[in-house]
């Protein structure tokens, strides 16, 4: 299983998880959140990591020359596109990109089914708000596109690790605070999320 950690602001968490064995890290663009990083931050940052990391950039409310400019600067793999963006959005970016449901109900996780995206719980905020997700809505479903989102944390990940989901997405669930991680949760998270404990 890939696991991504979100809400990177600094160069220790985001080495220490890259040691640990993250597979993808991601940068919030939202300048509402307190996870929020400027882009020449997050430059530096992508810099000094070791090869083989996804660098993710999360965007909320921005264009696509936006979210382009941004991500061309600071040399991101992938957009993460974290809010209803148009069809005329999409076919305009020339990142490569990933789109995000925030599911309000099970419909909801039937959008883009022949497409890697992850699935989130719904909130009025933008991710970090650690809501989880009814795992009973996956059910029965193919997973093998499907990066799970939403309220994951140590206690947590032992449910999903064997569901077939492509891969999980954690920001809060390893937090120490907002904006900074616990680096014992994030070793263990990664751990079980790879099965290695």
């Amino acid at each position: 299983m890939r696991v991504k950690i979100c809400g990177i602001t600094n160069y220790q968490d985001a080495i220490y998880a890259s040691n640990q064995g993250a597979d993808a890290l991601g940068f919030v663009f939202y300048p509402k959140s307190p996870r929020y990083i400027t882009p020449q931050s997050a430059k530096e940052i992508i810099a000094a990591l070791p090869p083989f990391i996804t660098k993710v950039a999360l965007f909320v409310n921005q264009t696509a020359q936006q979210i382009d400019e941004i991500c061309d600067f600071i040399q991101a793999d992938y957009a993460q596109i974290h809010f209803d963006a148009t069809k005329e959005l999409y076919d305009n970016l020339k990142t490569k990109h990933i789109k995000v449901i925030r599911a309000a109900s099970q419909d909801d996780i039937w959008k883009y089914p022949n497409e890697v995206r992850i699935i989130d719980a719904f909130t009025h905020q933008y991710g970090g708000s650690g809501k989880r997700i009814d795992l009973r809505w996956f059910e029965c479903i193919d997973k093998s596109k499907i990066i799970l989102a939403g309220g994951l944390n140590v206690d947590n990940i032992d449910e999903v690790v064997n569901l077939g989901f492509y891969g999980v997405d954690v920001s809060s669930g390893v937090e120490q605070q907002k904006g900074k991680k616990d680096l014992l949760k994030v070793a263990q998270f990664i751990q079980k999320a790879k099965k290695c404990l």
